[in-house]
């Protein structure tokens, strides 16, 4: 069973055969385990002090509307990584804490693994196209979309969306700046 040159999700000529995860696992070529490692590693170095980061002495109210704007722009800035691993932590948390949704997504990622080996033997046609990679993606959808239902995994969604705009959104309006990055936003007149 060869991999078709056009296969989006065939390993390259460079890649060792069976070295790692990666080597048993097929990935699209934009996405590789390597390319979410590197990801992964840069936003862990980027990563400021947890102490520093939730020090209850560093958090006031803001004086004006002004300096709230000030306060979530930077510290949107400034702990980008913390937050992108506090979003991490609640998603993580989510699907650990619902086992009907841990299912809904072996369900999703088995039935795109079968019909991707499907497809590997010989082509997908259906209603006389060739199924894509894309369009194979969305087939496991399909399929796994009443498990995904049954298991809560839009209200999981939006718990997720609406617990870390609470605690970023909170954290970046009370986080006082920096004795360096205070500067006084001024309106001018228009």
């Amino acid at each position: 069973m060869e991999a078709k040159p056009t296969d989006s999700f065939s390993m390259d000529a460079g890649e060792p055969a069976g070295g790692g995860l990666a080597g048993r696992l097929w990935f699209p070529r934009g996405l590789s385990s390597s390319v979410a490692k590197e990801w992964f590693e840069r936003r862990r170095l980027a990563i400021r002090p947890w102490s520093g980061f939730v020090d209850q002495r560093k958090f006031s109210k803001p004086r004006n509307f002004g300096e709230l704007c000030q306060r979530v722009v930077r510290n949107l800035d400034t702990y980008q990584s913390n937050y992108t691993f506090i979003f991490l932590g609640l998603i993580l948390y989510c699907i650990i804490s619902s086992p009907m949704l841990l299912v809904a997504l072996a369900v999703f990622v088995g039935a795109f693994y079968i019909i991707h080996l499907k497809s590997l033997e010989s082509k997908l046609v259906v209603f006389g196209r060739e199924l894509t990679g894309a369009h194979q993606m969305g087939l496991a959808g399909a399929v796994s979309l009443p498990v995904f239902w049954l298991a809560g995994a839009g209200t999981a969604v939006f718990w997720v969306l609406g617990a870390t705009l609470a605690v970023i959104g909170s954290h970046a309006a009370f986080h006082e700046l920096e004795g360096a990055n205070i500067e006084e936003l001024t309106m001018e007149p228009v």
